[in-house]
């Protein structure tokens, strides 16, 4: 059970959905992000952590290479041509490859992933896109890469008919274009058009502008004529056959184009629902991956889970909170707080206003909400968390003009839905506990239902001010208190949780900080009594105590800390010497050994020569000198100066340069004939509808690079209107260019929109 109905605006976690949607990719994952609930089953939970804790980490290594790619939502009308007789047009089966590219090419990447490390990723495209694998994607790309071309068009050799239509059409509208441009230039040296005038199009046909004046002298159709008045727009009349045979070659094309297209349908009809699938898989992925990317930015883990009701939160940050400082460069102080049915099942938070009690709150049920939504949670890795059925908040003002209730009886209302459901397998999060009514009589209530939810063995923490539960509390197995601490000597919050102690309300002294005459804080005092007083005063000196010693104790544990970490370097040190030391010994040993052997030697091979030759003089000289070389050799007088090994290789590397040829033959072809064969192939249109805003760039700058070397003349970028996100791309592009080209006052390139007849803003007309 939820409550209330409208939980997830209570804790916020509407900007959590919010920040997942942004990070999708697709229109796919922006469904899941939306469809995303809170679930009470342990495995389904478990395995959604997993996966996108596994994607985190594949996101985190830059060596794994996660595809890119682009992913489309086709559901639409890969349902409507489920019905005989509608068809794919060529923008949607273009779309639809991309897809099953982006399809295949993720299922080998997640197919080759380490099962050890990546288990659930390593299973995902069998899970999901099982039974429609590599023949069945690559056999839907292979008919559609038949037909359409790698800009989403149809082929000219789709068919054999097709191909003829289009030659013939070719033909017929270079005719035309002959004809109309030698009638212009007739017409231009006879006076009658004016010198820039040049052929446009008027519901299909070439057509030439006329002065008005001259409109009888050409003769013609008159098919249109400008908002002034002054210009027509005539279709010579030798003209007027040839066009009529072009627009029929251009129903006979679409028709043609529409057969084929229902012919490349009728032969992918059979495997929609198995298309379906991959997207399904693809909106998988995309919201997986959304998911990563959101805990990689809240630096968010997957803590230990386990099936029964607990909570152990170490370092736990309000997830929005977070957001939000980010953005204000401030940090959020982390929360510690642990429930548990063996121990203290319910925690009693108190403390000073505005001290953070309910951010406290908030991000318990964040974390939790976040948890059993299959998010990673915003918790150190030490911390673990369990499963709730049952998750129930009273936060906030409910009070309902439309039920007549008030603040108190909104809180009764939701009071008896607590009692009504709670079990052990509950977690119940309560704000501002008993508040909004007469304190004794709101204290007393408060404390009769906090009874029953603990007898009724459910988790759950509360704020409070009253004194009452503070007692309650103290004195109750299975609840404990907690404070939210202030610093006493400044006056201001710590937005720190300490377990264990009642916090004080501060009352007395934020009352004095705000200037309330002494007068009133001493008579409001002696209105509560000396032993209310003392009461609170004792709660606050624990508390600094509390924080003095925890300050304590946690410089000692990093003086310790240090300490270990300087013992261990210098026990290593001194392993390290003593090792050293036994290796010099053990090869001063060898060394003398091997002279003293050497010595002993020369020293028997001289006597054995002295004896030999009866102590002759000349030989016994030689006999001496070698011992004398030995002695040398033993001991030496000066130390020898050696080159060191790498200067000998230095010396070496410079003896051994020699100098380069000054040519060499080459075997790559020349430039001219590369761009001679650039400028066979190159087209002089290029579409970049359909086209992501990062594609459309790549493959626009990479065009205008050929069209430039190519020397290609006028050329037509086709962008679409739409948003008007390809054009500007498109534009800015130019800009940019022709920057560059003014500072090397190279020129510019020339650029505009297309005629208002051909396509207009939908175009961009370039000249090279």
């Amino acid at each position: 059970m939820i409550y209330p109905s409208n939980i997830e605006q209570k804790i916020d976690f509407g900007v959590i959905r919010e920040q997942l949607e942004k990070l999708c990719t697709s229109s796919l994952g922006r469904r899941k992000a939306d469809e995303m609930t809170f679930m009470t089953d342990y495995h389904a939970i478990l395995h959604r952590l997993r996966e996108a804790e596994e994607m985190l980490m594949v996101l985190s290594d830059a060596s794994l290479q996660y595809p890119r790619g682009e992913i489309n939502d086709l559901r639409e009308s890969l349902q409507r041509v489920r019905v005989e007789g509608l068809y794919l047009d060529e923008q949607e089966l273009f779309s639809l490859r991309k897809s099953l590219d982006y399809t295949a090419a993720l299922e080998k990447f997640f197919l080759g992933l380490d099962p050890l490390r990546f288990p659930q990723l390593r299973t995902l495209p069998m899970r999901e896109i099982a039974g429609f694998r590599d023949s069945g994607v690559s056999l839907i790309v292979a008919i559609i890469d038949r037909a359409i071309d790698q800009f989403g068009r149809l082929k000219d050799n789709a068919s054999p008919e097709l191909h003829r239509i289009r030659r013939e059409l070719g033909q017929a509208q270079g005719a035309v274009s002959g004809a109309v441009a030698a009638i212009l230039r007739r017409a231009q040296a006879a006076g009658l058009l004016e010198k820039d005038a040049s052929p446009v199009l008027r519901e299909g046909r070439l057509v030439l502008p006329v002065p008005a004046a001259s409109r009888r002298k050409i003769g013609g159709i008159v098919h249109d004529e400008s908002a002034t008045g002054k210009t027509v727009f005539i279709e010579p009349q030798e003209v007027v056959e040839a066009n009529n045979r072009i627009r029929a070659l251009e129903a006979e094309e679409n028709r043609e184009r529409l057969r084929i297209l229902h012919a490349l349908t009728a032969e992918i009809r059979p495997s929609i629902p198995q298309i379906m699938q991959t997207q399904g898989f693809l909106a998988h992925v995309d919201f997986v991956n959304a998911k990563a990317l959101l805990a990689k930015r809240l630096h968010a883990i997957a803590p230990e889970f386990v099936a029964e009701p607990m909570l152990d939160l170490r370092n736990a940050r309000h997830a929005v909170l977070f957001l939000r400082f980010e953005e204000e460069g401030k940090t959020v102080v982390p929360l510690n707080m642990r429930l548990s049915a063996k121990e203290n099942r319910i925690l009693v938070i108190s403390g000073p206003n505005a001290g953070g009690k309910s951010v406290c709150l908030k991000t318990v049920a964040l974390c939790q909400y976040m948890l059993q939504c299959g998010l990673p949670v915003p918790v150190e890795e030490s911390s673990k968390m369990g499963l709730f059925d049952n998750l129930m908040i009273d936060i906030g003002d409910e009070q309902s003009i439309e039920d007549d209730l008030s603040t108190y009886s909104s809180h009764l209302r939701n009071m008896r839905q607590f009692v009504r459901f709670a079990n052990e397998k509950t977690l119940f999060l309560i704000d501002e506990f008993g508040s909004g009514t007469e304190p004794l009589l709101g204290g007393a209530i408060a404390e009769s239902v906090l009874t029953t939810l603990n007898e009724q063995q459910a988790l759950g923490v509360v704020t409070t001010h009253y004194t009452n539960l503070k007692h309650f509390a103290e004195q109750t197995a299975g609840v404990v208190n907690g404070a939210m601490l202030y610093d006493r000597g400044q006056l201001k919050p710590l937005f720190q949780l300490s377990i264990g102690q009642a916090g004080s309300s501060f009352a007395i002294e934020i009352a004095r900080q705000t200037g309330l005459p002494e007068t009133i804080v001493r008579r409001a005092i002696d209105l509560v009594g000396e032993e209310h007083i003392d009461y609170d005063k004792q709660l606050q000196d624990i508390a600094r105590d509390k924080r003095y010693w925890e300050n304590k104790r946690q410089n000692i544990r990093l003086r310790e800390k240090h300490l270990e970490e300087k013992i261990a370097y210098y026990e290593n040190e001194i392993s390290g010497l003593k090792a050293k030391k036994k290796e010099i010994i053990a090869e001063a040993n060898q060394q003398a050994a091997d002279l003293l052997a050497k010595s002993n030697a020369t020293i028997e091979r001289t006597i054995r020569e002295i004896k030999e030759s009866k102590a002759d003089k000349a030989k016994t000289q030689q006999a001496r000198a070698k011992v004398e070389k030995l002695k040398q050799q033993v001991v030496p007088e000066k130390p020898v100066q050696q080159e060191t090994t790498q200067k000998k290789k230095v010396l070496r590397d410079f003896r051994d340069l020699k100098p380069i040829a000054k040519s060499m033959p080459s075997s790559q072809p020349s430039v001219v004939n590369t761009i001679r064969q650039h400028k066979l192939g190159f087209e002089r249109t290029l579409d970049l509808r359909g086209y992501r805003a990062d594609e459309a760039l790549e493959t626009f700058i990479a065009y205008l690079d050929d069209a430039i070397m190519v020397n290609a003349g006028t050329v037509t970028i086709l962008h679409g209107t739409g948003t008007g996100a390809l054009k500007q791309i498109v534009r800015d592009h130019l800009a940019e260019r022709n920057k560059a080209l003014r500072k090397r006052k190279a020129g510019e390139i020339v650029y505009h929109d297309g005629d208002p007849d051909r396509g207009g803003a939908g175009l961009t007309i370039i000249e090279i």
